[in-house]
């Protein structure tokens, strides 16, 4: 019997170092700007509403694991100390006020302790700051068209291309930003209703035909950061990837003067056309 019990307990330290190693793993491997095989954290945040994102969800989980565990417990106490061997006569107790002012105070207590940096991060997410620049977004079926219109009112399509890794996520003309500054995002459909989300950045909202919503965020890293529509519209919903390109100040005042260019010389140029994208 010792040697059983001895076993179980190897048992069950093998199983939780190796969850815990597990979680690590997990942390370390988390995507930035992008998915990851077997990933389950959060996307590595790029922004600050991306950061207060995590703090809420690292907050909730504990919370959450708390109050599993303390449940847990109680089962356990609850199955050994009141089974019908260890209580032959069972207790006809009705009601314990001292309990039931406990179990009512706690949870309200709790969540109010959700509830407050909840609204905190709802604010900060709806309240935006003096923006440096500002993208106009309008979902189609399938694609994105963006516009600058602080910078010449040029615009483009943006289509998903399929000769470019990463697979689904690569675009033919991706949104380019500067880093460090804060991007106002205005966001409309012109057919059905879109969601224009990227993870990294915390920002996700509704493409609603003849409304005009707004998000915004600001980029902490250069690099490449995906999203994609998060609306289900239509047959090829999942193939409406978004990629933003985010650089120092002196190359995206470079990119701005060639997509003046490139994409405001003609109205019928400034459209990617799906020949175009499946090249």
């Amino acid at each position: 019997m010792k040697m059983s019990k001895g076993r179980l307990s190897r048992r069950m330290l093998g199983f939780a170092v190796g969850a815990g190693m597990m979680i690590a793993a997990g942390a370390a491997f988390a995507g930035m700007g992008q998915p990851t095989p077997w990933e389950y954290t959060l996307q590595h945040s790029a922004s600050p509403v991306m950061d207060s994102v995590n703090w809420v969800h690292n907050f909730l989980l504990w919370i959450i694991s708390s109050i599993t565990i303390f449940v847990m417990i109680l089962l356990v106490v609850v199955m050994v100390k009141f089974n019908a061997k260890a209580n032959p006569v069972p207790s006809k107790t009705t009601h314990n006020t001292l309990i039931e002012v406990i179990w009512t105070i706690v949870p309200v207590l709790i969540l109010v302790a959700i509830a407050v940096p909840s609204f905190r991060l709802l604010f900060e997410q709806l309240d935006i700051p003096k923006s440096d620049l500002t993208i106009k977004v309008t979902g189609k079926q399938w694609y994105w068209t963006y516009s600058y219109p602080d910078h010449g009112k040029f615009e483009f399509d943006s289509l998903m291309a399929t000769d470019k890794q990463p697979r689904l996520l690569a675009v033919d003309n991706e949104i380019v930003v500067p880093v460090n500054k804060v991007v106002r995002v205005q966001v409309t459909g012109a057919d059905v209703i879109h969601s224009f989300a990227v993870p990294s950045f915390g920002i996700k909202i509704d493409a609603i035909p003849g409304r005009l919503n707004e998000t915004w965020f600001k980029a902490t890293k250069e690099g490449m950061f995906y999203g994609q529509c998060s609306e289900l519209c239509g047959k090829d919903h999942a193939f409406m990837p978004i990629a933003v390109r985010v650089v120092s100040d002196q190359e995206f005042a470079t990119w701005v003067e060639g997509a003046k260019k490139k994409f405001a010389s003609a109205p019928a140029n400034s459209f990617a056309s799906l020949e175009t994208a499946a090249r």
